[in-house]
């Protein structure tokens, strides 16, 4: 009898002890959630103000006063240039409107070159650009990929593709100290978004795989065959969203 009821209270406390750990990991999810879809929401209707990138390049100047650490200028999809909807479609995510948020096809053959050869090759949607520039940090490690893979889901079905796309113009870097295509339309052409013509816009858009590297005002010869190659494939390009 004194057996039975030691097993007994055995039992109870190992149930005890599942019932705390189911607890203790629906809180955390709970918490999870909450620190991932609620800001997701939020910038649904809110622009984001910053993101940690501006901090970032803040602190690698050395805390300069003259560098942005909150986003200005905020232009919506409907007053930017259709031309640079077009370049950054046709540059960096031609079936941006056709799919979930990742293009399954970029993403195996990129893990294909990676695999085997020295090359690394990427293949980020705008909507994992995005996700990755709203929400997190730039440094590459599985943690990182992981949530961003998870904040591309979210944002694609939180969000509208307009949106996405809005945002994504409006927080991407596009030179040193340069965030958002306002900023950067006017400080390379002196005029707004609004009418940036389709080689202005290609120009800009030619240089967002390396923007503190790669230059609009003297562009290196790879920049200008980019630019090239981003005009014609603009004619191409379908956006099927009217702005």
């Amino acid at each position: 009898m004194f057996r039975a009821r030691k097993k007994s209270r055995k039992k109870k406390k190992r149930k005890s002890i599942k019932i705390r750990l189911v607890k203790v990991v629906f809180d955390l999810l709970l918490v999870f959630l909450a620190f991932t879809v609620v800001p997701v929401l939020i910038y649904r209707v809110i622009d984001p103000p910053t993101t940690s990138l501006l901090w970032t390049r803040w602190a690698e100047s050395g805390y300069e006063e003259s560098r942005p650490v909150f986003l200005q200028h905020w232009k919506s999809l409907k007053k930017i240039s259709p031309s640079l909807v077009r370049a950054v479609i046709a540059a960096e995510d031609q079936k941006f409107f056709y799919h979930n948020g990742f293009d399954w096809q970029a993403i195996e053959a990129a893990i294909k070159t990676n695999l085997s050869t020295d090359r690394t090759v990427g293949a980020s949607t705008i909507s994992m650009q995005t996700a990755r520039n709203v929400f997190l940090w730039q440094k590459r490690n599985w943690l990182r990929k992981s949530l961003e893979a998870w904040f591309t889901i979210l944002i694609e079905y939180l969000w509208t593709k307009e949106r996405i796309l809005e945002v994504y113009l409006n927080v991407i870097e596009w030179g040193d100290g340069l965030f958002g295509c306002e900023s950067a339309s006017r400080q390379y052409f002196k005029h707004s978004s609004t009418s940036l013509s389709p080689v202005e816009a290609a120009l800009m858009t030619s240089i967002l795989p390396s923007p503190r590297r790669w230059s609009v005002m003297n562009p290196q010869p790879h920049v200008h065959d980019r630019q090239s190659r981003i005009l014609r494939a603009m004619h191409k390009v379908r956006v099927p969203i009217r702005y």
